[in-house]
């Protein structure tokens, strides 16, 4: 392989990664995105892992940008995990997805609903909440007014 097809296959690689680390629906796509960056040594990179670090909604990606970030030496502050809700609006959009399904639906009804309309805030909160994922929708499910 020549230099010039090697220089345009890193190129090629790191537009997917940049790609990937913003796709909001796919927490885990991001992580691993974030832990492939950690083994590039560049400003690009660098800025990518940052921008992770600060704006990604999911804790488990912030955490693994700043722990990449360390290794590749920038001094770099350990993120806060913010409180309260990670997608704005997350009760309100709940809410109209329950009121969307007939009086008698089904936990499970409610959840395969939330996964199809909003995927994004579903992936989040999945990635956010980890094995307490299911135990956390359900309860908010509960919780929420019906008519």
């Amino acid at each position: 392989m020549s230099i010039e097809e090697t220089s345009t296959n890193v190129k090629v690689r790191f537009n997917e990664l940049k790609k990937s680390i913003n796709r909001t629906s796919n927490w885990r796509e991001r992580l691993d995105a974030v832990n492939e960056l950690g083994q590039w040594n560049s400003k690009e990179a660098t800025e990518l892992l940052k921008y992770s670090m600060t704006g990604d909604p999911v804790y488990k990606v912030q955490e693994a940008a700043f722990r990449q970030l360390q290794a590749l030496g920038e001094q770099v502050t350990m993120p806060k995990r913010t409180p309260g809700e990670l997608i704005k609006g997350t009760n309100k959009i709940l809410l109209r997805i329950k009121k969307s399904l007939p009086n008698n639906h089904s936990y499970e009804d409610f959840k395969e609903k939330v996964k199809k309309m909003r995927l994004d805030l579903f992936d989040t909160y999945e990635g956010d909440k980890g094995a307490d994922f299911d135990k956390w929708l359900e309860e908010t499910w509960t919780n929420l007014p019906t008519r």
